[in-house]
């Protein structure tokens, strides 16, 4: 389940009889029913896992210029979130607030306000959230017997939450998949990982070539090429060039090999995939630690 699936269309009339229009809103109906109890075909976990970033998402915002939901809507998040997570049995995630009028006062309380009040709050909301991500993608993880490749990190998430989304979904629909659609699609959730990564590492201040417009999200090949040239330069760096360069490569192969497609080559692409994933947070962990050097002796 990814974090989109909570919002639903709702067409708002024109008041001058024409045609309405058409606007996004929280499915309120879809938490209540959370609330109650497990909504099929979507089990609590994965439901759990996706709810629990959509939360963090939406209280980041809040904190740090905007959410998306309003303050009646964050109660209904937080509730739906705490009903599911009991029916799994956790009950370690117990933040001091419960809405977005709560998380105002506790951080105002706590002195994340002035300069640097951004950031306070953010590392407020990891305080709390990040343990609840860590616990739901290793429960998740497993309740799901995965045939993919496993990072030789000891985290089981790369700690990117749009990275971590779509691989999560990578891994259950490889599980999942028989047919040649199936693995096709596989495809399809390889380059969505790839896009989320290119999203992610990406900064055309940083990464750009001077003069040159910022290539698009989805000119994956492109940002990540550059994201490794400027992070690890040097020819002794080409192999892993040619690494993400051929992740790319295969992962459009699949997804364009709809007739053809095979659970062999749809799982390379996803195992090329996660290995691409690890790699590349171990070279930017390596960057913000101050040098490449980390990277060769097993920075995680």
């Amino acid at each position: 389940m990814k974090a989109w699936e909570f919002w639903t269309e709702r067409v708002v009339p024109d008041p001058w009889g024409g045609d309405g229009t058409t606007t996004r809103v929280l499915d309120e109906q879809l938490l209540l029913d959370l609330t109650r109890g497990p909504v099929a075909p979507r089990t609590d976990i994965e439901v759990a896992v996706a709810l629990a970033r959509f939360a963090h998402e939406e209280f980041e915002g809040h904190g740090t210029g905007g959410a998306e939901i309003s303050q009646e809507d964050s109660v209904l998040v937080m509730r739906a979130l705490k009903a599911v997570l009991a029916r799994l049995g956790i009950t370690t995630f117990a933040p001091p607030f419960r809405d977005f009028n709560t998380f105002y006062k506790h951080w105002r309380s706590v002195g994340a306000v002035g300069s640097g009040g951004w950031q306070a709050r953010r590392d407020i909301l990891d305080e709390h959230f990040d343990p609840l991500h860590d616990l739901l993608d290793e429960r998740e993880a497993g309740s799901i017997t995965s045939t993919l490749a496993t990072a030789i990190s000891p985290h089981r998430v790369v700690g990117w939450p749009r990275v971590d989304e779509e691989m999560s979904e990578l891994r259950r629909h490889f599980e999942t998949a028989a047919t040649r659609q199936d693995y096709s699609n596989v495809g399809n959730d390889v380059v969505a990982v790839l896009e989320a990564l290119s999203a992610t590492v990406y900064n055309h201040d940083r990464h750009g070539r001077a003069g040159e417009a910022e290539p698009s999200i989805a000119s994956t090949k492109a940002r990540l090429e550059r994201f490794i040239e400027i992070e690890l330069p040097g020819s002794e760096n080409a192999e892993m060039r040619k690494l993400a360069r051929a992740s790319i490569e295969l992962a459009q192969a699949v997804k364009h090999r709809r007739e053809t497609a095979t659970r062999l080559e749809a799982g390379i692409a996803a195992d090329a995939a996660i290995l691409l994933a690890n790699m590349l947070r171990r070279i930017h962990g390596a960057r913000d630690q101050g040098g490449n050097q980390s990277v060769i002796e097993g920075s995680a």
